[in-house]
């Protein structure tokens, strides 16, 4: 019995903080759970009858279990959230959005420094400002800043080939460092004025664009002065589109929780340097029979590990025990980090304004997924399927004269496309020829091993659909056979023989082609979901050529690493300026010196 298998343990257990790892029969973990005391909190799980239905269940698969001490019980919050997240436990609550948010940067290891969304790894010596909400949230902001600062959105290749500006220095969005239009101290200033205005310093750049206005009007400098009356038009403006007055938080997140029948979304509402960054509505996985104080426990410690927490958390809802969870993000941050639940005034009115975006969202959310349910049903009835598919994989190629093939999946359900689920397959090093056939074989084969070595129900398709004829389907039936797969249903979606939307042909093994009335929403449906394939396949193998086209050359040139490649690129302005110079002028180039010099002109001449 799982009560013994977990008793066994307790003799051994010490009375000190630590995480718990409950694990089933092949090792997989099943849930990960912290305790100020171990011994205490797991002789909790002998009597599974007074748990939840989520936890009971969890408790009589268990098999095993692994434990680690720490120090101190915010240690043990933090090693949870680690764990859940990175070994994604089926009983525990989890975060389903796993996206890094982004970042506003300026490159300052250029002399004209460029300002850019940013994903990822943070570069020594750049500026980072955010995280925002979203990439949405980002662009914008990026644009008013060109508006109103006139820094350069380039890339430092597309700037050291510049002879004449671009559009953006027509349209007014940018100074055109690029041609000498701006001198670099002039430049850096207004650098400097970004960096303030994203710092949070946002009435002193007023005042200083105010004082520099008044300064050429009395200069007659007029046409100075307009620009510069344009750009305080456009600050004021920005603040003013504002619902709330936010300057005067600093560095705050606004994080409502709504918790209902309908299922438990979190809005998450950001200001950084007094300015709203944007806000995303999350929603957990695992939420069923779980305490709304559980749920906002573990969302803020699996969404902290991903950014640091600002100064102050406002929140609708309590996690289980405040000061435990202000020690670790205080831990996380190397900074005291404060949570309040506002009753009353500005705070409290955020608060109110941010649950009922999360309600909202909760609402669209229901909506959506009652009308996919619906669609589901009918594709569930075209297909023969048993039940109402949870998980649709869509599958294409894309590639242009057999160059660069890519394989790529996209993923849907009763949700939506699930776009952290998308996947893309490197063909180039075991295909060639643009044999579209070969590249679903092996495409498909790599798949279903997969599906076949992890054994995640939640990952297992209930119909897989692939863009291709009766000849596709011949391939993939095949494939489908040699691994002993019997239990995932597939189809493939042609256009007809006119190739026009609406005449598509649906084929399934074992029985004849078909058509969908032409306009139903049915089809309709998996048009969108045909589609959304080819989109995203096109998108990578573009992605992927665009960055071939660009590096792969200098890259296999031995002694160029990434800093040589860049000197390189920013001297010449691309691979063709690199092509076009003498072997004297590669040299001098700095770090190049004259026998990697003839290195790189013998590459680029071969």
């Amino acid at each position: 019995m799982p009560a013994e298998i977990i008793k066994n343990f307790l003799n051994h257990l010490p009375e000190t903080p630590g995480v718990y790892r409950m694990l089933g029969e092949q090792g997989e973990a099943l849930y990960i759970g912290k305790a100020k005391n171990l011994k205490k909190r797991v002789t909790a799980y002998t009597t599974p009858e007074k748990h939840p239905y989520r936890l009971m269940r969890m408790i009589f698969l268990t098999a095993k279990m692994e434990f680690i001490t720490t120090r101190t019980e915010a240690e043990a919050l933090l090693l949870e959230a680690q764990l859940v997240r990175k070994l994604k436990p089926r009983y525990n609550v989890l975060l389903k959005d796993d996206k890094s948010f982004p970042f506003i940067t300026i490159s300052m290891n250029h002399e004209y420094p460029r300002i850019a969304k940013h994903r990822g790894a943070k570069t020594a010596g750049d500026l980072y400002f955010g995280p925002f909400a979203s990439g949405k949230d980002v662009n914008e902001n990026i644009r008013f800043l060109q508006r109103t600062f006139l820094v350069r959105p380039c890339k430092d290749s597309f700037f050291a080939k510049r002879t004449r500006p671009c559009l953006e220095y027509q349209i007014r969005r940018c100074s055109a460092p690029c041609v000498g239009k701006i001198g670099v101290e002039e430049y850096g200033k207004q650098v400097q004025e970004v960096a303030a205005f994203l710092k949070g310093q946002q009435h002193a750049v007023k005042e200083r664009l105010a004082a520099q206005m008044e300064a050429a009007s009395n200069n007659m400098q007029y046409e100075l002065a307009a620009q510069l009356r344009d750009r305080l038009k456009s600050l004021s403006s920005l603040q003013s589109k504002q619902s709330f007055r936010v300057e005067d938080l600093g560095d705050t997140d606004v994080i409502a929780l709504h918790h209902s029948e309908q299922g438990c979304v979190i809005d998450l509402f950001s200001i950084r340097g007094g300015q709203a960054c944007g806000n995303r509505a999350i929603f957990p996985k695992h939420t069923e029979d779980a305490t709304s104080a559980e749920i906002m426990e573990d969302f803020l410690a699996q969404h902290y590990q991903l950014t640091p927490p600002p100064a102050l958390l406002l929140l609708n809802t309590a996690p289980e025990n405040v000061e435990l969870m202000e020690e670790a993000l205080s831990t996380l941050s190397e900074r005291s980090v404060k949570i309040e639940m506002p009753q009353r005034g500005t705070k409290a009115e955020l608060v109110t304004q941010i649950y009922a975006n999360a309600t909202a969202a909760l609402e669209h959310k229901h909506q959506v997924e009652a009308k996919n349910r619906v669609m589901l049903k009918e594709v569930a009835n075209i297909f023969g399927l048993k039940d109402i598919p949870q998980r649709i994989e869509v599958y294409d190629n894309s590639h242009i004269s057999g160059q660069l093939p890519v394989g790529a999946m996209i993923v849907s359900g009763p949700e939506g496309f699930l776009k952290n689920e998308y996947r893309h397959y490197w063909l180039e090093d075991q295909l060639g020829g643009g044999d579209d056939f070969a590249m679903m074989r092996f495409v498909f084969t790599k798949r279903l091993k997969k599906i076949l070595k992890e054994k995640d129900d939640e990952k297992i398709p209930d119909l897989i659909l692939i863009d291709g004829g009766s000849a596709h389907l011949a391939v993939v039936s095949k494939i489908f056979e040699e691994l002993g797969v019997t239990n995932i249903p597939y189809a493939c979606i042609s256009k007809g023989p006119d190739r026009n939307a609406g005449n598509e042909e649906f084929h399934l093994p074992g029985k004849p082609s078909f058509r969908l009335t032409h306009g139903t929403p049915v089809l309709h449906f998996l048009q969108r979901l045909r589609d959304e394939a080819h989109r995203f396949a096109i998108s990578t193998h573009r992605n992927r050529r665009s960055k071939a086209l660009t590096t792969s050359v200098l890259d296999s040139i031995p002694g160029i690493g990434a800093k040589r490649k860049k000197a390189l690129l920013q001297h010449f302005g691309g691979v063709e300026g690199i092509k076009e110079a003498t072997l004297a002028e590669i040299a001098q180039v700095p770090g190049i010196n004259r026998k990697t010099a003839e290195e790189v002109q013998s590459a680029l001449k071969a």
